[in-house]
């Protein structure tokens, strides 16, 4: 299946994710080089909402550019298959083996305005992130490493913890539906 046709397949939890959704589709339309990020106005990225096995912690960074805790995830650098590219950062950034999707299904959809900032020594414009998540699981007893030319820390914490801990504003929401999404229980 084509990343298009899992964008328009995904079932929007909210009016944050139906809203993002068909901009998303839009983007898709009109974008070249949507896949790449020297498409500059808007490119696509893919994160992971990593979980332990009862679903009642979550793993995350604290990303170095951004000073704050975070989820994982990247660019998806012209790679279509998003879970691939959600699953290869969360075990750059965390160091887990063992992580596994609950579902090859979108988990959520964002669209996130990323402000200027310097990168390497270069100067990053204002540009759109096309984000597609998904949600992944391991186990609490893997070993965490951090990846230091992306972050400073690596931590499992409490899914309340982690969307309080986190010094992004606009995350917030976005990391309180992804816990609002997670099975209760552990059940679907």
């Amino acid at each position: 299946m084509n990343y298009r046709q899992e964008i328009m397949d995904f079932e929007p939890y909210n009016e944050q994710e139906r809203t993002d959704k068909a901009r998303m589709l839009e983007y898709i339309d009109v974008v070249q080089d949507i896949l790449i990020r020297d498409s500059t106005a808007a490119h696509f990225t893919a994160s992971a909402w990593i979980v332990n096995e009862d679903y009642t912690k979550t793993v995350m960074v604290y990303h170095n550019i951004y000073d704050s805790w975070a989820w994982t995830g990247g660019h998806v650098d012209g790679d279509s298959n998003f879970l691939r590219v959600a699953l290869k950062e969360a075990e750059e950034e965390t160091g887990l083996k063992d992580l596994t999707p609950v579902s090859e299904e979108i988990y959520g959809l964002e669209i996130l305005e990323v402000p200027a900032h310097m990168k390497n020594g270069q100067h990053i414009r204002p540009h759109l992130h096309l984000n597609v998540t998904y949600l992944l699981q391991a186990s609490e007893s893997g070993a965490l490493t951090i990846k230091p030319d992306e972050n400073s820390a690596v931590a499992w914490m409490a899914l309340a913890e982690a969307v309080a801990k986190t010094s992004e504003p606009e995350m917030k929401p976005i990391y309180q539906k992804l816990n609002d999404k997670l099975p209760k229980n552990g059940q679907s």
